[in-house]
């Protein structure tokens, strides 16, 4: 896929998406916010955000006129020294978002892209692959784990108006964590730890269940598994991960699927 003039700018965070989506596209111009470089990719440019402005209008001035957000990256430290004058006027608008959920923020940040004339598109437009339908593609689900999907999936739903997370842990129909504004891997870590002091019956061990918040704008931020998620969710003793079919990004596929197998647990693209 190409812009309408020419490449697509990649706006790239940490991990292997930025090289992922590269690889589905006709020479894309692949940008890195400064502190968050991606892997497995030479960006073409580093950015920073006191500097916003100056990076729209070089894209502008470019004939770039498509986008797409790819990779992981925490909100930045700002040094007001660095803010050129054009992008200080920005921070009126943009310090309400700042101070709220991350859907308010990338909201925020698309309308600002869209007012330079830039087109935001999702990764599943243009990297389809990454995106797998409903079905199960490893391991097997139970009658149990099927009722602890639907529990966690009520429960992400129910907390999407709220902007906290895309994630929940539920076992037996108990929800052991949700997730928050540090993340998926820091929500296991938190249940590997505090799971022997649950008590809960051998039985009882549960899933990872992420599904976009309702009425998300899907261009950006769709959840994510990968190998490494396979591996926090084994450590947290967790029996598989679901998914909402259609709404998350499956990274590095087959290796993700190897190493559910080999740790037994179940992938389950889950229809909504």
């Amino acid at each position: 896929m190409t812009g309408q003039g020419g490449r697509v700018a990649i706006v790239s965070g940490r991990g292997v998406l930025p090289a992922l989506v590269a690889g589905a596209l006709e020479a894309p111009f692949v940008c890195a916010m400064e502190g968050f470089p991606p892997e497995g990719i030479e960006p073409d440019m580093t950015f920073r955000v006191e500097r916003l402005v100056p990076f729209l209008d070089h894209l502008r001035d470019s004939g770039i006129q498509t986008v797409v957000f790819a990779g992981a990256a925490q909100r930045p430290r700002l040094d007001p020294a660095l803010f050129d004058a054009a992008t200080a006027q920005l921070v009126p608008r943009l310090l309400p978002a700042l101070q709220g959920g991350d859907d308010a923020l990338l909201r925020a940040v698309i309308g600002v892209f869209e007012e330079w004339g830039l087109t935001v598109v999702g990764v599943d437009q243009v990297a389809p692959d990454l995106v797998p339908g409903a079905g199960v593609l490893a391991g097997t689900v139970s009658a149990a784990d099927e009722k602890d999907a639907a529990r966690a999936a009520a429960i992400v739903e129910t907390l999407g108006p709220m902007d906290v997370g895309q994630g929940a842990v539920v076992a037996q129909g108990l929800c052991l964590a949700i997730e928050a504004l540090p993340g998926t891997d820091a929500m296991l870590d938190f249940v590997a730890t505090a799971r022997p002091g649950l008590r809960l019956p051998p039985s009882a061990r549960g899933l990872l269940y992420k599904a976009p918040k309702p009425g998300q704008d899907r261009r950006i931020d769709l959840p994510a598994i990968g190998p490494a998620t396979v591996a926090k969710a084994a450590a947290a003793g967790l029996a598989g991960i679901a998914w909402a079919a259609g709404g998350a990004l499956l990274l590095d596929r087959q290796a993700t699927i190897a190493a559910a197998e080999a740790a037994g647990l179940f992938l389950w693209a889950r229809e909504p």
